[in-house]
């Protein structure tokens, strides 16, 4: 489905990723490992045009995306969840929802969708996104990127500073996703976390991609992460 083959790109003069490349297929959920500074969050960001692909190529189910301005991706149908969450911290839950809507133009039925996946979001639509806890912004975040009905998703440490219930929360809609038939990639630290819901996992060493294992395989043998990432 999604095809990230041979990419460079980087920060201004900055190179940062030198030849990576994945891909994630429907059903799936592909995780990122990596030490501090490895290109993982940089691979995510090339993906949806906010870094200059400067060679290689991003592709969505044959169709070239690294081409794309930025504000185009998504209407392509990647959702993304930036580090951060990136929210409108001023505008209310309902009009950040609404604002993911436009995006591709989705009914108040895609509205009520992500509104079952987070029941917590329905009862403070006319909350200030600003003020949320830190959990109930990540389900923001998350709502807001399915308001697009993407094919892929995109998710860059989602469970940061959670409190253990609202990490679960989090991961059983990732894993609900996958079921649904989306294609997932998930950049994440914890790697309890990673192996208790990956399919496979791409390490990312130095701005290159290194290995593709399937997580059964990790599980079994923990020494090729403590290979990859010194743990």
């Amino acid at each position: 489905m999604l095809e990230v083959n041979d990419i460079h790109t980087g920060y201004g003069p900055v190179k940062v990723l030198y030849g990576a490349s994945l891909n994630a297929q429907s059903s799936e959920i592909l995780c990122l490992l990596g030490r501090n500074g490895a290109g993982k969050t940089t691979m995510l960001k090339a993906i949806m045009g906010l870094l200059p692909v400067m060679s290689g190529s991003v592709t969505l189910q044959g169709q070239e995306l690294h081409r794309l301005p930025a504000h185009h991706v998504p209407r392509h149908g990647i959702g993304y969840i930036p580090q951060g969450r990136r929210l409108f911290r001023e505008l209310t839950v309902d009009e950040n929802i609404e604002i993911g809507l436009m995006a591709r133009k989705q009914s108040r039925d895609t509205r009520d969708w992500v509104l079952d996946l987070f029941p917590r979001l329905r009862e403070r639509l006319d909350q200030q996104a600003g003020t949320l806890s830190g959990g109930e912004q990540q389900m923001l975040a998350t709502a807001r990127a399915l308001c697009l009905r993407p094919k892929v998703l995109l998710l860059d440490e989602p469970t940061e500073g959670l409190q253990p219930s609202m990490i679960e929360q989090i991961r059983q809609v990732i894993v609900k996703m996958r079921d649904e038939g989306f294609a997932i990639i998930l950049v994440e630290q914890r790697v309890d976390a990673v192996l208790s819901i990956a399919d496979r996992v791409t390490f990312i060493e130095n701005g290159r991609d290194v290995r593709t294992t399937d997580a059964a395989t990790l599980k079994q043998d923990t020494s090729i992460i403590a290979r990859h990432l010194g743990v």
